[in-house]
């Protein structure tokens, strides 16, 4: 059994356990239905004064996948003894990070083709095959640049004459649609002449591009070509990007190719830019901040591939990349300065998390932690200093000449789990202490909230993290956690989730009852978010050819409109693009459950936001003196009601509301959500 399996299995064992003592220290339990008679309204009366101000960020987004091999997760039970026997118990109440996928590479990064740049140790010629008779191979004696330590080398056999080259499929296929796309690649050898670059149906052999360009190349140099070409859509995604040259030119030798890349519309048009459709359904949920670089996607197997943000910056040619979370690789071409692009582009305040010493093979702390202090206060020059510093020098030549606005910093991701908490008290106050002397109004934040991992006297003016996923029930359960968190105290929430467990690996789907119990706790959080300061739905997007962790709020693949927004999609954008900025006190007729609610204003409108967890018809009588009209936007089907891909049968309807006297009634279906929404 190699270390790296033995490893797996202690990780995971320590995960449970702290999981599954998370979950007894909470005390959950299912919450019982005491539906009342369904002719009997529940008259519900918002209050226009008192109440508490609901913080401006609490709906946003953290950027991660995840997903776990399935072979590891089946020896990992056989060593394990579960207390209540359940694969279900495990996976719903832990996170399980054995290995937690961003996707980024082949996701929301534009770039469409994979292996582009032959990082890592596990993938070889993954997506490439040869056009004509050629022999392709991964070849480290010529290498792109410093960084990038291989290129594609394409053997030409005496005699041919005919056009050759090779192909890259992508990501399970390359998404072909009726757009202009930008293709650059860097090429190695003695040829001058025409390369002819396509987009062909894999097995159809349909071309919709056919592009010619004309370089000129040597065997001195890698020289980089770029170019753009219009293309027609293809009705699936089983599609390739094809590179042809003069076979003739370079009989009996070789070209190499390195660090090819391929770009559809780009949100914003940014170049190395994320992927304008997959950006802009995201954007649907208006998302007021993003955590990011992802949560272990920050940590490392080992020290030397945690996520170093001065290898992810400036031309993707000399990004290195990294043997990732776990044993794939990343090639970083989604860096700091596209993380934050997207958040300017998308009005996202951005949540910055910084290495603070933890890797999954690795501790550092006290006196070992002082090279990483100053490579945290050189990522802060960089985003935040005038260019005639060294760091601020470098980020304007990398094209943003203004700082960067970063007002929050989180330091290390979930420290109470993999053996980080009894050294987190000294490596947090170590890095307190470097960014607070420098910058003192950066807000930091602590990646736990579990007092035996934090200082014996945490500084003022801290934010607690506390990520957890739950059973649909045990999540309802947690609805008022927060009610008696001290308001000295402020948290964010920066990974949660309903988890449907009907399949231990693959793509499966969030369902209403899930999507519903996330409701109710939102509207808990929203209720307490004087105290809750951010909340983030985790994880955000899934490839639906790669997937093995579910669900998530959204999935995709390479085919045309295949963007599916889940159940759970949909709560997220109720209640993100409803909000007020005062919750409001409410008189009620009965206590919660199965019925939950929230009030809140911004101006003159008044926002209710209702959740129905239950089987029975909800009647609510909704009384907001003052108003007069508005909308009702309702959620509702069946307790195990999903969406699957390009199969949208579950999405909200809107109607319009008016009354007299402001008085509102409302037929919530079980399994319901609604947002009445009233001026």
């Amino acid at each position: 059994m190699g270390l790296w399996t033995v490893w797996s299995i202690v990780a995971v064992i320590c995960l449970f356990v702290q999981s599954n003592a998370q979950v007894e220290d909470l005390s959950l339990a299912p919450r019982e239905d005491t539906t009342a008679d369904p002719g009997n309204a529940t008259i519900l009366t918002v209050l226009s004064e008192g109440g508490n101000r609901s913080s401006p960020l609490l709906y946003g987004i953290m950027f991660e996948v995840r997903s776990i091999t399935r072979k590891l997760l089946l020896l990992v039970l056989k060593l394990i003894y579960l207390g209540n026997g359940s694969l279900r118990y495990l996976t719903s109440y832990s996170p399980i990070r054995l290995a937690l996928k961003p996707l980024g590479d082949g996701g929301i990064h534009g770039q469409l083709l994979q292996t582009n740049g032959f990082q890592g140790s596990t993938l070889g010629l993954t997506a490439y095959k040869p056009i004509g008779d050629v022999d392709i191979s991964a070849d480290s004696a010529f290498p792109v640049s410093e960084a990038i330590a291989s290129s594609l080398a394409v053997q030409v056999p005496e005699g041919e004459t005919k056009y050759v080259g090779f192909a890259n499929t992508g990501y399970k296929g390359v998404p072909v649609v009726n757009a202009t796309y930008r293709s650059e690649f860097w090429m190695l050898g003695d040829y001058s002449g025409t390369l002819t670059l396509q987009l062909v149906g894999s097995e159809s052999g349909i071309i919709y591009a056919s592009h010619n360009l004309t370089v000129e190349s040597t065997m001195a140099n890698f020289t980089r070509h770029e170019t753009k070409f219009n293309s027609t859509a293809s009705p699936d995604g089983n599609n390739e990007w094809r590179l042809l040259f003069d076979g003739s030119k370079i009989a009996g030798s070789w070209l190499n190719f390195g660090a090819i890349q391929l770009f559809s519309p780009t949100y914003h048009s940014r170049k190395n830019g994320l992927r304008d459709d997959v950006a802009r359904v995201v954007e649907e949920i208006n998302p007021s901040f993003l955590r990011f670089p992802g949560g272990n996607n920050l940590e490392g197997l080992q020290i030397s591939n945690r996520w170093a943000w001065n290898q992810t910056i400036g031309p993707v040619i000399d990004r290195p990349g990294r043997e990732s979370d776990w044993r794939y690789p990343n090639t970083d071409a989604l860096g700091l300065d596209e993380y934050l692009w997207w958040c300017e582009d998308a009005g996202m305040t951005p949540v910055l998390a910084v290495w603070d010493g933890k890797s999954y093979g690795r501790i550092v702390s006290g006196k070992d932690l002082k090279p990483y202090l100053e490579d945290i206060l050189n990522e802060l020059e960089y985003l935040l200093g005038p260019t005639t510093s060294t760091y601020g020098k470098l980020r304007a030549q990398n094209g943003r000449e203004d700082p960067w606005k970063v007002e929050y910093v989180e330091i290390g991701n979930e420290d109470d789990l993999t053996n980080g908490c009894d050294t987190y008290p000294d490596r947090f106050m170590q890095i307190y202490n470097t960014i607070h002397d420098k910058y003192p109004n950066i807000t930091i934040i602590a990646s736990t909230i579990k007092r035996p991992c934090l200082p014996e006297s945490p500084p003022p003016g801290i934010i607690y993290d506390y990520h957890y996923y739950r059973m649909p029930d045990d999540l309802v359960a947690m609805f008022n956690i927060w009610d008696n968190q001290p308001r000295s105290q402020p948290v964010i929430v920066g990974e949660y989730g309903a988890r449907n467990t009907s399949k231990t690996d693959g793509v499966f789907w969030s369902f209403m009852q899930s999507s519903c119990s996330e409701a109710v706790h939102m509207i808990g959080l929203e209720r307490n978010s004087d105290v809750v300061k951010m909340a983030a739905y985790a994880p955000l997007l899934q490839h639906f050819g790669y997937t093995q962790w579910s669900p998530t709020l959204l999935g995709f693949d390479s085919t045309p409109d295949s963007i599916t927004r889940s159940t759970s999609f949909y709560v997220q954008k109720m209640f993100s693009t409803n909000r007020g900025t005062t919750i409001l006190p409410v008189d009620s007729t009965s206590d919660f459950g199965p019925l939950y609610w929230s009030a809140s204003r911004a101006n003159s409108t008044y926002y209710i936001k209702l959740a129905n967890y239950g089987e029975n018809n909800q009647t609510i009588q909704a009384e907001v003196p003052g108003t007069k009209s508005g909308r009702l936007e309702m959620l509702s089907g069946p307790k195990e009601g999903y969406n699957t891909v390009r199969n949208i049968t579950i999405e909200p309807t809107v109607n319009n509301a008016t009354s007299s006297n402001g008085r509102y009634k409302v037929e919530m279906p079980p399994w319901a959500v609604a947002v009445l929404a009233v001026s």
